[in-house]
């Protein structure tokens, strides 16, 4: 959309959670926006991200979807736990 640096594609929800997906322009050049709309944490993946993801199989993302790997981690404890 001109002057407007997002793009919205929408919502992506689920019973474990929601997820806000745009297109961002204000980078080097254009990528996916995600802002976890519980938390409001925002991340940008970029086109060699978006690829990888979609060659990567399956059971290579558990350790991703294991959401005690960083989302539930106290960051006082230090990193070992």
């Amino acid at each position: 959309m001109a002057g407007d640096p997002d793009h919205e594609v929408g919502v992506v929800a689920g019973e474990f959670a929601a997820v806000a997906v745009s297109i961002d322009h204000a980078g080097n050049g254009p990528r996916l926006r995600l802002e976890d709309l519980s938390g409001g944490k925002v991340a940008y993946l970029d086109a060699l991200e978006l690829e990888t993801l979609a060659w990567l199989p399956r059971e290579q993302l558990a350790v991703l979807l294991d959401p005690s790997h960083h989302r539930w981690r106290d960051p006082a404890a230090g990193p070992e736990n």
